[in-house]
């Protein structure tokens, strides 16, 4: 699968666009975190772009959600590690266990911190990426009513991905601020 066959599976099954949106930032955090690591830079962004492709089929039902995003990328013939992280990045919901490899660890980090980040964005006047500060992600992963949906044990295994809490924000951060415009933001 390349990225445009993923785009056009992303259109079809998520229409809204603060999803589609979500699925931007998190596939460009896991593009820059893969480039760190000396990772499959497409591989990991294209989980990304597609962790989430189920959610308006489940809804908030997230005893399915994952599986039958996994399921659907199996169908189109997705790399099985790519279908099983996808899966694995709502592993509490699903009731599997815990994650147990840096690209599990990693998609569950990276699609966690973009909600973290798009928040501390929105409370500047300017409602702007390139405004956002490591230094202030750090100060609001400590503030637990700020961001209450990024849940910051999830975030925080991006240590189990191989990075230091404030290199990953500074990576997930620099790729959120390098697509702002389509985000929006």
């Amino acid at each position: 699968m390349n990225r445009e066959e993923a785009l056009v599976l992303l259109h079809e099954n998520l229409r809204a666009d603060n999803l589609r949106k979500h699925c931007y930032a998190t596939e460009a955090v896991m593009r820059r975190l893969a480039l760190a690591r000396g990772e499959d830079e497409e591989l990991w962004g294209l989980a990304g772009l597609l962790h989430d492709i189920d959610l308006e089929k489940c809804g908030n039902d997230m005893t399915v959600h994952g599986e039958l995003a996994a399921i659907l990328l199996a169908e189109k013939g997705a790399d099985p590690e790519m279908v099983q992280a996808v899966r694995m990045h709502n592993a509490e919901g699903l009731g599997l266990g815990e994650r147990t490899t840096v690209f599990q660890h990693a998609l569950a980090a990276a699609e966690t911190v973009t909600g973290l980040i798009v928040a501390a964005a929105l409370v500047l006047p300017s409602k702007k990426l390139s405004e956002v500060k490591v230094r202030s992600l750090r100060k609001r992963m400590k503030e637990k009513a700020f961001a209450r949906g990024a849940r910051r044990e999830v975030i925080m295994e991006c240590e189990q991905a191989g990075f230091e809490l404030d290199e990953f924000l500074s990576l997930a951060l620099e790729a959120m601020q390098g697509i702002s415009d389509r985000l929006g933001l």
